[in-house]
């Protein structure tokens, strides 16, 4: 996380080092794998947040985390494509007044609102209930900096319905974008012209 409310107004960084052993690692520029500096733990950032990266002039925010290799990912604007997603699953949902709401079980899919952030604005979604009792939720508009271990929290006009902690993410944009630059240029094919390939 960015920071911890209780423990007033102390270095994060140095905060959690107190408490765990340092894991170098590096941060990788999600656009080309190019290692851009290091780290001392993976554990320090969370998504979205500003890396200060040693030696560069311009920001670069977290995009993902390996916490195998240690390594965080990292992209060059704070509205970079690799920040945003719009599919997300959670684990069982602790449901408020109904054990889960009767649209729901009917429909298997309901459309609510959802928020991961204290205080964010309501992101229109819609739920699709699982057998175990978790949910995918399908956001209408892709969302900056959702992250696993946050709690989605569910509304219905005024009424809050329940939260589930994210376990998964679905892809980002920018490699949804990806994937369709790919699957264009398989589509199309080689150009017939000298150095010319198609237009992505």
């Amino acid at each position: 996380s960015m920071g911890i409310c209780f423990v007033g107004k102390r270095n994060f960084e140095n905060f959690i080092l107190q408490y765990l052993q340092p894991r170098p690692g590096k941060f990788i520029s999600i656009e080309d794998n190019k290692v851009l500096g290091t780290h001392k733990g993976w554990f320090l950032y969370t998504l979205g947040q500003r890396a200060k990266i040693g030696g560069l002039r311009e920001p670069w925010y977290v995009v993902e985390k390996d916490g195998t290799k240690g390594d965080v990912f990292v992209a060059p604007r704070t509205d970079h494509p690799a920040l945003y997603r719009d599919l997300l699953r959670t684990n069982r949902v602790h449901w408020i007044a109904e054990e889960p709401p009767a649209a729901l079980v009917r429909d298997k899919m309901m459309e609510c609102h959802f928020r991961f952030r204290h205080q964010m604005a309501l992101v229109p979604c819609v739920l699709t209930l699982n057998q175990d009792g978790t949910v995918w939720v399908t956001a209408v508009r892709a969302v900056r900096a959702l992250a696993p271990g946050q709690f989605a929290v569910f509304y219905k006009g005024e009424e809050c319905l329940g939260s589930g902690k994210i376990l998964r993410l679905g892809p980002s944009a920018y490699i949804l974008q990806k994937g369709k630059s790919k699957s264009r240029v398989a589509i199309e094919g080689p150009s017939d012209g000298p150095g010319l390939g198609p237009v992505l």
